[in-house]
């Protein structure tokens, strides 16, 4: 047990899943006086079971819209308001468990590197066989370890970096976490990935619907991200809207209006097939990207499809973002649960 490390949990009807979160992390021997869990509205019981285990609890203010950035402020708030000693921080979803040799494996890494701010692992789906959308979720997280660009929402932090950087910002829906990893990095601090095993996730995706609007939800983060940062030396995010823009619309427009005039003009069909297979190819480039990281043949085909079907929902992503923004409003949480 590491007295200078805590644990931040979020989640929203969890369930049983954050029942199996929670006894994780006592099972690595963390004390549950470390341990802030801050639930967003659930109807399920969550906040009661959490209590019952000991672990301390918040209510976020109904009043004021959910986002996870903001969830995992208030953890850290409250945490270090206990334990103002607390040097380190897990922050982990509700719908993860966390593996019992990670936090000696984190911490390592902070204590070899005075200028890394946040630490990731490998990050594995709990059912992966189960759905074609778990096994996406489980190839998404198969990244290279070294040095990053950002992590995902279940990591480990610095506690002095992540309060100089002003934590995350609470207004983003998304991509609250490569946003505060720009800051970090802007500022000096690293972000450290390893090959280590960290959490096992259960993200339940048994319907098209629910990747589709967990990817339109992408779409909105590359979206504001863009808009927030996209002036700094890289451009955040401002690639991955160009590529949705390009893929979720440009071309298959003009491929349907292409079609359209062949069926008048035949000769049009030469533009139909230019179209047709730089689609094709956009999609065997992703193929090849998968079977370099070892993936079988046929996940590298799944993979590749989605990423093809993927740029529709990112594209309205895209396109939701920025109709909210003319309309000065923000969008609510989109929840594929």
């Amino acid at each position: 047990m590491r007295e200078n490390i805590g644990v931040v949990v979020i989640g929203r009807n969890e369930g049983e899943r954050l029942i199996r979160c929670l006894k994780s992390i006592a099972a690595m021997g963390q004390a549950m006086g470390r341990v802030v869990y801050v639930d967003s509205g659930s109807g399920d019981g969550s906040v009661a079971a959490a209590r019952g285990l000991g672990v301390v609890t918040i209510d976020l203010d109904v009043s004021v819209p959910f986002t996870a950035g903001r969830a995992r402020n208030a953890g850290m708030a409250s945490l270090l308001e206990l334990s103002p000693w607390i040097q380190f921080v897990q922050f982990v979803d509700g719908d993860c468990e966390l593996a019992g040799t990670w936090f000696a494996s984190a911490v390592e890494v902070f204590e070899q590197q005075a200028h890394t701010a946040v630490v990731a692992g490998r990050l594995r789906e709990r059912f992966r066989q189960a759905t074609i959308y778990n096994k996406l979720c489980d190839m998404e997280w198969d990244a290279p370890p070294g040095e990053a660009e950002a992590c995902g929402g279940i990591a480990m932090v610095r506690v002095n970096a992540f309060v100089q950087a002003g934590g995350f910002d609470a207004g983003l829906i998304a991509g609250e976490e490569p946003e505060l990893c720009l800051r970090l990095r802007r500022a000096g601090w690293k972000v450290w990935r390893l090959a280590e095993p960290m959490a096992t996730h259960d993200a339940a995706m048994e319907r098209f619907g629910q990747w589709w609007k967990r990817t339109l939800r992408g779409g909105h983060a590359f979206a504001e991200g863009a808009w927030m940062h996209g002036s700094v030396r890289g451009g955040h995010f401002v690639r991955n809207v160009y590529r949705a823009l390009l893929w979720g619309i440009g071309v298959p427009g003009m491929l349907i209006l292409s079609i359209t005039v062949a069926i008048i003009w035949p000769p049009a069909f030469a533009a139909v097939a230019v179209l047709a297979l730089a689609i094709f190819a956009s999609g065997f480039r992703a193929m090849l990207w998968r079977r370099s990281l070892s993936d079988s043949f046929s996940d590298s085909v799944l993979y590749a499809v989605f990423c093809v079907i993927g740029k529709f929902p990112e594209a309205l992503g895209v396109l939701r973002f920025h109709t909210l923004r003319l309309r000065n409003r923000r969008g609510g949480l989109v929840e594929y649960k």
